[in-house]
């Protein structure tokens, strides 16, 4: 694996460590502090963002088709058939949890964004970077 694939591997590791040491048990906890959902809606950005940098490393270093727009490169992996299907289409969909987050698209659903961190986020950006390091 080469040293700036290996370097973002590790950066989301540390993110996904984090993120999963600062959330509570449940939603009820999560709701009613309003730290706990901004570091929760930070580090969805912050995962999500390198996620996308390493998909973008991975194209580049493989080299395959460069993408036009950054929401391309999960469909550039799954061509390639480096991720499957599914996964590619849960990391869309949490590209655009992200893009509701960053952006503030109306008000942010806590539960929505509280359950997608602990049932989606984590889980689908682990088998992402499972898939990643069995590439090298």
């Amino acid at each position: 694996m080469n040293d700036r694939v290996k370097d973002k591997t590790n950066e989301i590791e540390e993110f996904l460590e984090e993120l999963e040491n600062s959330l509570p048990k449940n939603f009820e906890e999560y709701k009613t502090d309003y730290k706990l959902r901004a570091i929760g809606e930070r580090y969805f950005e912050k995962i999500i963002k390198a996620v996308i940098d390493l998909s973008f490393m991975i194209i580049k270093s493989k080299s395959l088709k460069q993408p036009e727009y950054e929401k391309e490169v999960f469909d550039i992996l799954n061509n390639e058939k480096i991720i499957s299907n599914k996964l590619k289409e849960k990391l869309k969909n949490a590209k655009g949890m992200r893009n509701i987050i960053a952006h503030e698209y109306g008000r942010i659903d806590n539960e929505l964004v509280f359950h997608s961190l602990v049932e989606e986020l984590i889980p689908d950006v682990q088998e992402f970077l499972k898939v990643i390091s069995d590439l090298f």
